[in-house]
C-alpha cells in the first residue's frame, strides 16, 4: 500500500468568474464523480437565519430555470447515475456520479442550479421544504431516542455567538419566520461560482472537463462581496466542568463527554485522530476493552469515540457510552472519565498505536477507492485548505503520530476541568 494519500494525478483551473475546477482523471471505469462544495454552512447564517444553509440543501432539488421541479434527480436516475446533498457547519455540497458519456448533462444541471434556482423558487416550494424539514427534525432528533444529543452538546461546547453553537438543521422559528425575499438574498450571496469547488473524478480528461465547467458555469456572474463566517477559533477555556443530565424516553442511561480540542487539518487534530481511534474504535479499543469488556459498565456495541472534523474552530472529541442494565448514568459517566484521563498517564502501547494506524489506512483506502469518494475529499482540500493536492497529507500525518503526541494532546486538551458530559436517563430510573 503506497504511504502518499493520493496517488492519482490532479489538475486544476480557476474560471474568469472565480470557479475553482478540480480534475483528477482515472480510466479504470467508465464513470465520473461530479461534486460541487460550496463554502456555506451552518457557521454562516446570521442571527436569525438558522438552518439556512441545509434548507438550500432540499430547495435545489426542486428546480431552477430550466429544470422542472424534482426534474434534476430523474435525469441523473434516468441516466443511470446516482445523486445527493449534505451540509455540514462548514459547507453544502451537491454530488453526482453518472457513466462518463452523461458528464455533460450533470455539470449543466449543477450549473443550472447555481445561477437559476432564485429565479424559479416559489412560496409553494418553500413552504414545502420548510414541513420537509420540520419533518426531518421529528424523524431525526425529536423522536429518536438520544436523537437530540447534538444540538444539546454544541452549545455546551461553544458559547452563544460562536458559527458552531447552532446545529446545521437549524430553529424552526428561524425558518418559519423568514419570507421568500430573505431566503433568496441568502441564495445569490453564497451560491456563487467564486464561492464554490467543481471537482470531477473519473472517465475525462482535464481540458474537456475545464471546456465543460466554462461553457456550463463561465457565464454565472461573481459576487461580489461574500460575507465571512464569524471568527471562531479561539474559545476560552471555563476552568470548570459542564454538565446536563436529560430525562427522557431512552431504554437506558447513556453519557456523552465532549473536549474542544483543534481544527481539522492542524496537527493536533492528526493526533486527536488517532487518539480517537485507540480510545475508541472496535473491541481492540481502551474504551471496549475496560467498560464493555472488563468492568462490564458498558453495552459492547454502543462505546466509541471520534472526532468531528470540523475547520474552523477547536474541533470537538465526542466519547459515548451506553449503559448495562443495572448500571447508573453516574457510575457509567465515572468509567468514561477514567478512561479518558488515562489517555494522559497510561501510555498508549506500539501494538494500540499500530491498530490505529492500521484502522484509519483501512478507511482512508477504502474512501479513495471510489471516484466519488475521491472528488469528495479533493472538493473539502480545495476549499478548506486552498489546494486539492494537500489531500496527500492527511494519511503520512496520521501514521507519523506517536504514543507520546497523544499523551501530550490528552493532558492539554482532555483536561477535566475543561469537559461536557451530557447523561441521558430513562424516565422510569429518574
Amino acid at each position: 500500500m503506497p504511504d502518499s494519500g493520493f496517488p492519482w494525478p490532479i489538475e486544476t483551473t480557476r474560471l474568469d468568474n472565480g470557479l475553482r475546477v478540480v480534475v483528477s482523471e482515472d480510466r479504470t471505469a467508465p464513470a465520473v464523480a461530479v461534486n460541487l462544495w460550496y463554502d456555506v454552512g451552518s457557521r454562516h447564517e446570521p442571527d436569525g437565519q438558522t438552518g439556512f444553509a441545509h434548507l438550500f440543501e432540499h430547495l435545489m432539488f426542486e428546480g431552477s430555470v430550466n429544470v422542472a421541479k424534482t426534474e434534476h434527480m430523474k435525469l441523473v436516475q434516468g441516466a443511470g447515475g446516482s445523486l445527493n446533498a449534505t451540509t455540514n457547519p462548514d459547507r453544502t455540497n451537491y454530488f453526482e456520479t453518472v457513466p462518463a458519456e452523461h458528464l455533460e448533462l450533470a455539470l449543466w444541471l449543477e450549473a443550472d442550479r447555481m445561477g437559476g434556482l432564485v429565479p424559479a423558487l416559489t412560496q409553494e416550494t418553500l413552504d414545502n421544504q420548510r414541513d420537509v424539514v420540520k419533518n426531518e427534525r421529528r424523524q431525526r432528533y425529536d423522536n429518536v431516542p438520544y436523537g437530540d444529543a447534538w444540538l444539546r452538546l454544541l452549545p455546551l461546547l461553544y458559547p452563544p455567538g460562536h458559527p458552531y453553537h447552532h446545529a446545521t438543521i437549524g430553529s424552526m422559528a428561524d425558518l418559519n419566520a423568514a419570507d421568500l425575499a430573505t431566503f433568496q438574498a441568502f441564495h445569490r450571496t453564497y451560491y456563487a461560482p467564486n464561492n464554490a469547488v467543481l471537482t470531477v473524478v473519473g472517465d475525462a480528461a482535464a481540458t474537456e472537463v475545464f471546456a465543460l465547467a466554462d461553457k456550463y458555469f463561465g457565464a454565472i456572474p461573481a459576487r461580489e462581496s461574500i460575507p465571512a463566517a464569524p471568527d471562531g477559533r479561539h474559545v476560552p477555556r471555563t476552568g470548570a466542568p459542564v454538565a446536563e443530565t436529560v430525562t427522557a424516553a431512552v431504554p437506558a442511561p447513556r453519557v456523552f463527554v465532549a473536549h474542544r480540542t483543534h481544527p481539522f487539518g492542524t496537527p493536533g487534530y492528526d493526533v486527536l485522530t488517532v487518539l480517537a481511534t485507540v480510545l475508541g474504535s472496535g473491541r481492540g479499543s481502551r474504551l471496549y476493552q475496560r467498560l464493555a469488556d472488563g468492568e462490564r459498565l458498558a453495552q459492547p456495541d454502543l462505546v466509541g469515540a471520534y472526532g468531528v472534523d470540523l475547520r474552523h474552530a477547536p474541533a470537538p472529541l465526542i466519547v459515548t457510552a451506553t449503559a448495562r442494565d443495572g448500571v447508573t448514568g453516574e457510575r457509567l459517566a465515572a468509567g468514561v472519565a477514567e478512561v479518558v484521563d488515562e489517555l494522559a498517564t497510561v501510555p498508549v502501547t506500539a501494538a494500540e498505536l499500530d491498530r490505529a494506524k492500521a484502522l484509519l489506512s483501512t478507511a482512508w483506502w477504502r474512501q479513495m477507492s471510489t471516484v466519488d469518494g475521491r472528488a469528495d475529499t479533493l472538493g473539502r482540500y480545495a476549499t478548506q485548505f486552498g489546494d486539492p493536492a494537500k489531500a496527500a497529507e492527511r494519511l503520512p500525518a496520521w501514521l507519523a503520530v506517536t504514543a507520546e503526541q497523544i499523551a501530550e494532546l490528552a493532558a492539554e486538551a482532555l483536561r477535566a476541568d475543561d469537559r461536557v458530559t451530557l447523561t441521558y436517563l430513562p424516565e422510569e430510573t429518574a
